[in-house]
C-alpha cells in the first residue's frame, strides 16, 4: 500500500468511528415508562417512602418516571385504578377487596400494611391506654366507615360492651374536632393518620389502643392495579415493585429525611416532625411474625384468609369472597 493509500485509509476510518461515536452520543437512551401512582389520601407520613424513591432516583433506575398524586379515599383511588385512570393504587385492601367482589378488575400486587392500624386514641393527659380505661368515656365514631364496622369486634375481643362506652357520631373532621375541643375523649382512627393530625392542631402527644394488639388480624394498605393492565405489563409492574419495596428499605434507614421529600415535592404536606412521627408509627405494621425475614408486601396465604373471613363477617364484604382469597392479592410481581 502506497503513503498516500495509506492515510487515505486511516483518515476514512478514523472518520467513521467518530461519526458513529457522534451517533451513539447524541441518541437519546430508552425513555422512562410514565407511571401514576396515586395514593388513599391527601399527603401524610405513611406516603413518605414513595416520595423519598422518587427523589432518591430509585424509580427512575428502573426506568420508570413516576408521579405521585393525592387521593381522596381509597374508594375512589380503587376506581381510578379499575378504569385505568391511573397505574398503580396505594389503598386499602379491604375496601379493594369489596370492589373487586362486585367485578371490579382490581388486585393487590403487594401488601404493605400486613396488621391494622385501626385505634381507639385520646390525649395522654387522658391517661386511656387500655381497653378497661375506656369505660365510661365517650368516643367519636363515623359511621359506616372501616373504623366502625370493625369496632364491635374490638369491644369483643377486649371484654367491653357497647354500653360501657357513649358515643358521638360525625365525618372524619367532625371527629377531630370532637376529641381537640373536649366533646369526646377519644376518636377511632388510624395511628398514624388521625393523632398525627391531632398534634398537628394542638401540640399535644396522643395515645392509642390498637385494634391489633387485641387479635384482630386484618391487612390494611397496599398497592393495587388492574388486574387486565398487570397481566398486559408485567415487567412493568414488576420494576415498579422492586423499586417501591427499596424505596421502603431505603426510607426506613433515615425516617426525617425521607419524611423532608414530601415537603420537597409538597411545601404544605405538613410539619416535617409529625411527618417522620407519622412515618416511623407507620412501619411497625409492615411484617408479622410470619414475614419478618421477608421483603415488605409479601404478605401470607393464611394472613389474607383471615383478612377476607373477618371481613365477610364484619366489614360487609360479600360472603362469597371466602370461596376464593387468592383472587384480591397475587405476590408474583414481587422480586424472588
Amino acid at each position: 500500500m502506497t503513503m498516500l493509500k495509506w492515510v487515505t485509509a486511516v483518515s476514512t476510518a478514523v472518520s467513521t468511528a467518530a461519526i458513529t461515536a457522534a451517533i451513539a452520543f447524541t441518541t437519546p437512551a430508552a425513555a422512562a415508562d410514565k407511571v401514576t401512582l396515586m395514593l388513599n389520601w391527601y399527603v401524610y407520613g405513611e406516603h413518605a417512602p414513595f416520595y423519598y424513591g422518587k427523589a432518591k432516583g430509585i424509580y427512575a433506575a428502573e426506568g420508570i418516571d413516576l408521579d405521585i398524586q393525592e387521593g381522596r379515599g381509597s374508594a375512589n383511588t380503587v376506581q381510578a385504578v379499575a378504569a385505568k385512570t391511573v397505574n398503580f393504587g396505594y389503598a386499602d385492601v379491604p375496601t379493594m377487596m369489596r370492589a373487586a367482589v362486585k367485578g371490579a378488575p382490581v388486585v393487590a400486587t403487594g401488601v404493605l400494611l400486613q396488621t391494622t392500624a385501626m385505634s381507639a386514641m385520646g390525649f395522654v393527659e387522658k391517661n386511656i391506654k387500655k381497653p378497661e380505661d375506656l369505660k365510661g368515656k365517650t368516643v367519636a365514631v363515623t359511621p359506616a366507615d372501616a373504623l366502625s364496622q370493625i369496632w364491635p369486634l374490638f369491644l369483643k375481643k377486649a371484654g367491653l360492651k357497647e354500653s360501657d362506652l357513649k358515643t358521638v357520631a360525625g365525618d372524619a373532621q367532625t371527629k377531630l374536632n370532637a376529641v381537640i375541643n373536649g366533646q369526646a375523649d377519644v376518636l377511632l382512627g388510624y395511628v398514624m393518620d388521625q393523632s398525627m393530625k391531632i398534634k398537628d392542631a394542638t401540640g399535644k402527644d396522643v395515645n392509642a389502643i390498637k385494634f391489633a394488639d387485641y387479635g384482630i388480624h386484618l391487612v390494611s394498605s397496599g398497592i393495587i392495579a388492574n388486574t387486565d393492565w398487570a397481566k398486559a405489563n408485567p415487567d412493568l409492574v414488576k420494576r415498579f415493585m422492586k423499586a417501591t419495596i427499596k424505596s421502603v428499605e431505603e426510607a426506613q434507614k433515615d425516617p426525617k429525611l425521607a419524611a423532608q421529600s414530601i415537603l420537597d415535592a409538597n411545601p404544605k404536606g405538613g410539619k416535617i416532625d409529625t411527618l417522620t412521627q407519622g412515618f416511623e408509627l407507620t412501619t411497625q405494621f409492615y411484617k408479622t411474625p410470619e414475614t419478618k425475614d421477608k421483603p415488605v408486601f409479601s404478605v401470607t396465604d393464611q394472613n389474607m384468609k383471615e383478612s377476607v373471613e373477618l371481613m365477610v363477617e364484619y366489614g360487609g364484604l360479600e360472603a362469597k369472597a371466602k370461596d376464593n382469597p387468592k383472587a384480591f392479592y397475587t405476590n408474583d410481581y414481587l422480586p424472588k
